[in-house]
């Protein structure tokens, strides 16, 4: 991609993420004034909250100091002048914007000196590098490729900055015949190329940045530059930072404000990117960041959601080839936050909830994602085969927020649709900072298709209670009746300390503590194989697990039934903590398109 020589003026303030002294405590402090120290593009955050880390940035484009050198200075040359001229107008007044911003301090969730610090903190690309060192032994049933999403921020953050804001990079580790490799590449979306050609980072983030008056111009700004050329947002604006599916023979990365990213896995076992993929022109709107794939029928069902206009949301699903289904529009009043959902056997199972989209409260200085006390949450149950809404079964469940779902399956017996998933408290407070700490209880939550009422009650006892937040079922029973579930543990919010296993049917708690400084991430469970086993639990939990006082970060392999480690393959680079992942087996992927 080619590169441009700078054409910004460079605003004379402190940067965020630049700290003069290595021992200031950022966790939750007031905003600081920092001078920049930098070393190649290579800067050192200290954090109380998280363990020191190097920080990789892509060295941005510096700004000359007046306007003759802008002028001066080489611009793309598909620009023409009056785009030129407007370029140079809008840097300034984006340089005066920013000027103002960072006199003010930043809440926790927007502050990136909180948000990627430590493990938190981006890594560059690495190419495959082979033959890794293993403790123990991989189970020979385990051969292909382990992948995991996450956010990694290309360049450094020049205000406000959520964990959620980061550039998607997905971390393979392949496996073939007990042999072990590592990769790490960007999903090459439409927004990084721009912003890797540009130098800088140009695109607005929806979260740590589109907040109060500042938001609206920010936002104001970009569209500018779209109306000029400068920019284009036509072609999506997502990150495809947080989901990971392999349908259709392909590998999909998601965040659903955008259509996926194709992305392939090479011989290698290196990544490289595809493009946008509208499953050949039939899918025209975003697709949320968790569709869900039936173990029975393979069909892939999902959702995409609107913040802007009506219809907020639609339901639609594919079939084994990739065919869609006509859009089912769900009649929603408000434009609800929306990041995950599930299925049982006949049905989709959709939380509308308190957390709602309300870009108006921009205008008064606030957030843009807002909990509305006197909304009533609830859970829309819909016909998997449905053409339309008509059908929907509304069922309220009071002050029920949860932001992932385990499983779902129905108990005809009793006219009960049975949901697993963490509620959380305060709603929000993954985007807005509360005094009051972040519970995330681990619940089952019960929908009578007849009375239409709910129940819900926490699975293990309140004496015992711990965050527990992001998990899976055996997929091959996803949306059947499940014995047992595999969550992670949030503790100390938000690192992940372990994981538990959680027999649903006695209450039975079993709990791996990685324990002395090491964390990782969401349990992924791997069946043994891809047959409906009557064993439910036979198979391995996968994890990315980093040692913040060596720096060093593996990928543990732990049989489920007894959470032994069975072996542990030692990577070569830093992994950051991240997301949502995904395995693929070998046979699979001899079919990849």
């Amino acid at each position: 991609m080619a590169s441009l020589t700078s054409i910004w003026i460079k605003p004379q303030i402190p940067h965020p993420l630049s700290s003069s002294s290595p021992n200031v405590d950022l966790s939750f402090s007031p905003r600081l004034k920092w001078k920049p120290k930098r070393n190649k593009g290579i800067n050192i955050v200290h954090s109380a909250l998280n363990s020191p880390s190097v920080i990789y940035f892509l060295k941005q484009k510096t700004y000359p100091n007046s306007g003759e050198d802008i002028i001066n200075h080489q611009q793309p040359t598909k620009w023409n002048l009056l785009q030129r001229a407007g370029a140079i107008a809008l840097d300034m007044a984006e340089s005066v914007l920013l000027s103002r911003e960072l006199q003010h301090p930043l809440p926790k969730t927007a502050d990136p000196r909180v948000q990627i610090a430590g493990n938190f903190a981006p890594v560059p690309e690495q190419p495959v590098k082979h033959s890794l060192p293993v403790d123990g032994t991989i189970p020979s049933s385990i051969n292909s490729v382990y992948l995991r999403n996450g956010a990694n921020t290309l360049f450094e953050p020049v205000t406000g900055h959520h964990l959620f804001d980061g550039d998607g990079m997905i971390h393979a580790v392949s496996i073939n015949n007990g042999d072990a490799s590592y990769a790490c590449r960007f999903t090459e979306t439409q927004r990084l190329l721009q912003e890797k050609e540009l130098g800088r980072p140009i695109f607005p983030k929806a979260i740590g940045e589109l907040h109060g008056h500042s938001g609206i111009v920010r936002l104001m700004l970009f569209y500018v530059r779209g109306l000029l050329g400068l920019v284009d947002h036509k072609q999506g604006t997502g990150m495809a930072n947080a989901g990971l599916v392999y349908f259709n023979d392909r590998v999909l990365a998601m965040s659903e404000d955008d259509l996926p990213y194709h992305v392939r896995i090479t011989l290698s076992g290196d990544l490289e990117t595809v493009g946008r993929y509208d499953f050949e022109q039939h899918l025209n709107s975003t697709m949320i960041a968790h569709p869900k794939i039936d173990p029975v029928s393979k069909e892939l069902f999902a959702l995409s959601y609107d913040v802007v206009q009506k219809s907020y949301l639609k339901y639609f699903k594919f079939s084994p080839d990739g065919k869609k289904s006509p859009d089912v529009e769900i009649p929603l009043p408000v434009p609800t936050m929306m990041h995950d959902f599930t299925i049982t056997e006949n049905y989709v199972v959709i939380p509308d909830q308190q957390v709602v989209f309300k870009l108006q409260e921009m205008i008064t200085g606030g957030s843009p994602v807002i909990y509305v006390k006197n909304k009533k949450s609830r859970f829309e149950i819909l016909s998997k085969n449905a053409s339309n809404a008509n059908n929907i079964i509304w069922i309220e469940s009071e002050n029920t927020f949860c932001f992932h779902l385990c499983n779902a399956w129905e108990e005809p017996e009793s006219d009960e649709v049975v949901v697993i998933g963490s509620c959380m408290t305060p709603s929000d407070s993954i985007f807005n900072e509360y005094d009051e700490n972040l519970k995330s209880v681990l619940s089952e939550i019960r929908l009578n298709l007849k009375t239409g009422e709910s129940t819900r009650r926490p699975i293990i006892l309140k004496s015992e209670q711990i965050n527990l937040e992001a998990g899976m079922v055996n997929r091959n029973h996803l949306g059947r009746k499940t014995r047992y579930a595999y969550i992670a543990i949030a503790e100390p919010w938000p690192k992940v300390s372990g994981f538990a296993k959680f027999d649903l049917f006695t209450g039975e708690v079993k709990k791996q503590i990685y324990g002395n400084k090491k964390y990782g991430e969401e349990p992924y469970f791997l069946p043994r194989d891809d047959n409906f086993e009557p064993a439910e639990d036979n198979g391995y939990i996968l994890s990315f697990v980093h040692d913040e006082k060596a720096c060093i970060s593996e990928l543990r392999i732990v049989n489920a039934m007894n959470l032994q480690i069975e072996a542990s393959i030692k990577l070569p680079f830093r992994v950051p903590y991240g997301f949502h992942g995904t395995f693929i087996q070998a046979k699979a992927l001899v079919n990849q398109a």
